[in-house]
C-alpha cells in the first residue's frame, strides 16, 4: 500500500480538510501515458479498503477477468476511511485525531479526492472505473463529474440517490453508534476504544441488509444457538437464536477491523448520494452521461432493489447493459457470486476494449440474456 498527499481538500460544502492523503494499491504493470494507458480503477464499498484482491477474490490477478497482465487495477481508500486515507481517526495536525473536527463529505467529494490522488500519480485518464454498493455511487459520480477522464464504467448494485428507506437504515445505524457511551461526540480517541458496541450493532443492522431474506431463514430459520435456549422463562442476552449469534459475529468482525468514525463519516456520505442535485434532477443528470456504462444488480437486494437498477438503465445516456445476479444471497451477491461477477467483468471489459462486441468472456453472444 502506498499513501499519497493530496494537499488542503474543502469540500463541496466548504469545509476543508489539511493535508489530506489518500491510500492506494496497484495491482499490475502501468502501460501508456497520462491521457492514454492501461487503468482500471476498482471502487470498494462502504467498510472496504485497498486490498482489493482480498475483498473480491478471484477476480483481480493473471488470467483474470480483470487481467493484470493486461491492465493496471488501482484501488483507493476513500477520503474519511481508515484503510490508510485521512479519516477521522487520522492525525490533525495539531497533533491529535481530527474526531468531530472532520468534516461531512459527499460522494462527490470521495472521487474529487480521488481524481485528486489520480493527478498526483500523473494519470488523467482511466480505461475504466468499476464499483459496487458505495464504489458503486463513486463509479457513477466520475461518469458524470468528469466524463473525459473515463472511457466505461460498470456500475454495480446502487441507485441514483439514496432513497428515503436507505436514508431512514443508514441514519439508525449512525445513531447506534452515536448514543454509544463512548462515543463522546466523536472524540474518543484519546479517552477509550471507542463504541464498539454501538458499531458492532450498527454493523448487525446493516448486514441484515446486505443479505438476502431467503438465505438468513433458510440458514436459521428458528433454530437456537447450540448450547442456548431463548425460549426460557425470561429473556436473557446470553440466551440466542442463532442468527443474533451470526448477526454478533459479524459485529464483532467488523468492530476489530473498522473506526466507528469513519463509519459515521462514509455512512452519511451514502445519505447525501444524489446524482440529480444541481443538475436539473435525476433523469436529466443520467441522460447527459456520455460515458458508456454497464449496470449490474441482483434480484434479491434489499438494500439497493433491483427496479433502481432497471431506472438507472432507463435513463441513463450511454448504457453498455444491464445485468443482473441471481442469487439467494442478497445485496452482497456482487462480492461472493463470483462465477457470475467473472462472466459480468468479461463481458464489460470486452465492450469497453475499443467499442468490441461483447462476449460472455468464453466466445458467446449474451445479447439478450439478461440473467447471468
Amino acid at each position: 500500500m502506498a499513501i499519497t498527499s493530496i494537499g488542503d481538500f474543502t469540500t463541496i460544502a466548504g469545509a476543508t480538510v489539511t493535508g489530506a492523503e489518500i491510500s492506494y494499491r496497484r495491482h499490475g504493470e502501468f502501460r501508456g501515458n497520462a491521457y492514454d494507458n492501461n487503468v482500471i480503477l476498482v471502487e470498494h464499498a462502504l467498510t472496504g479498503d485497498t486490498d482489493v484482491t482480498e475483498w473480491w477474490p478471484g477476480l483481480i490477478g493473471p488470467g483474470l477477468a480483470l487481467d493484470t497482465d493486461r491492465f493496471c487495477v488501482i484501488c483507493t481508500n476513500a477520503l474519511g476511511g481508515c484503510g490508510g486515507s485521512t479519516g477521522p481517526s487520522s492525525v490533525h495536525p495539531d497533533g491529535r485525531a481530527w474526531g468531530s473536527r472532520f468534516p461531512a463529505l459527499s460522494i462527490r467529494d470521495l472521487v474529487e479526492a480521488e481524481r485528486r490522488l489520480l493527478e498526483q500519480l500523473g494519470i488523467y485518464h482511466v480505461h475504466a472505473v468499476i464499483g459496487g454498493s458505495m464504489g458503486g455511487a463513486r463509479a457513477l459520480e466520475w461518469t458524470l463529474m468528469y466524463p473525459t477522464f473515463v472511457d466505461a464504467a460498470c456500475i454495480i448494485a446502487v441507485s441514483a440517490r439514496a432513497s428515503g428507506w436507505q436514508i431512514g437504515i443508514q441514519t439508525a445505524q449512525i445513531s447506534a453508534i452515536t448514543r454509544d457511551p463512548d462515543w463522546h461526540g466523536g472524540d474518543y480517541y484519546d479517552i477509550c476504544d471507542g463504541p464498539r458496541e454501538g458499531l458492532s450493532a450498527a454493523r448487525r443492522i446493516a448486514h441484515l441488509t446486505y443479505r438476502g431474506e431467503m438465505e438468513i431463514d433458510e440458514r436459521f430459520g428458528t433454530i437456537a444457538q447450540q448450547g442456548e435456549n431463548p425460549l426460557g422463562a425470561f429473556r436473557r442476552p446470553d440466551q440466542r437464536f442463532a442468527v443474533n449469534s451470526y448477526l454478533d459475529y459479524q459485529g464483532r468482525k467488523l468492530v476489530e477491523r473498522f473506526d466507528a468514525g469513519s463509519y459515521v463519516t462514509l455512512t452519511e456520505a451514502l445519505n447525501r448520494h444524489d446524482v440529480g442535485r444541481g443538475r436539473s434532477g435525476l433523469n436529466k443528470a443520467l441522460y447527459s452521461s456520455t460515458v458508456p456504462t454497464m449496470l449490474v444488480g441482483v434480484d434479491t437486494d434489499i438494500l439497493y432493489p433491483f427496479h433502481q437498477q432497471e431506472h438507472l438503465s432507463r435513463n441513463i445516456g450511454q448504457l453498455m447493459g444491464l445485468r443482473k445476479l441471481v442469487s439467494p444471497v442478497g445485496h452482497d451477491a456482487f462480492l461472493t457470486e463470483t462465477r457470475q461477477m467473472d462472466r459480468i467483468l468479461r463481458m464489460f471489459i470486452n465492450k469497453a476494449n475499443d467499442g468490441a462486441e461483447p462476449t460472455d468472456g468464453f466466445g458467446h453472444d449474451p445479447e439478450g440474456v439478461w440473467n447471468i
